[in-house]
């Protein structure tokens, strides 16, 4: 199982387009406390459009909670300050896959950092850059995890509605 860990995420839409990610990928959502804005927001429902009913979302009330509620947990840290770049990592060698992301103005505390440094990721981008959207970084977590996992549970083939617009 694939499960997203979003750590004090500050603005609705995100987390709404997070939302519509998980919900598209069968993806597990955890939110930890505090957020930036009431979960029933119209902003993050309207970023998740109707897609609502297709996802799992936890609510956390703190990081010891969520560690508490699932105790086998060792998260992939996604920072900036990483040393390790996230499709380095094998996603394959554990049964359920945390992948943790920071608040949008912040990132996760070093010291969260600190103490799982070994499993600590990042994604590549320009020196200059400091850093991608958090939507855009989960969505290019999620399916570098379900490229090596697989997505046999996930409709891969279209077709044309021969509409012809």
């Amino acid at each position: 199982m694939l499960h997203i860990v979003l750590y004090q995420p500050e603005i609705p839409q995100n987390t709404g387009n997070i939302s519509r990610t998980c919900a598209a990928t069968g993806a597990v959502l955890h939110l930890i406390k505090p957020l930036g804005f009431d979960i029933s927001d119209k902003q993050v429902k309207r970023a998740g459009l109707d897609y609502w009913h297709l996802l799992e979302i936890h609510v956390h009330e703190s990081f010891n909670d969520f560690l508490s509620a699932f105790p086998n947990a060792a998260p992939y840290c996604f920072s900036t300050k990483a040393k390790h770049v996230y499709s380095d990592v094998d996603y394959t060698k554990e049964e359920d896959v945390f992948l943790m992301f920071g608040p949008e103005t912040r990132g996760l505390p070093e010291s969260l950092l600190a103490a799982r440094y070994d499993k600590t990721v990042r994604i590549p981008m320009r020196a200059e850059a400091r850093s991608l959207n958090l939507s855009n970084s989960v969505a290019i977590a999620v399916y570098e995890c379900l490229r090596q996992r697989g997505t046999e549970h996930l409709k891969t083939e279209g077709e044309l509605t021969g509409r012809g617009d």
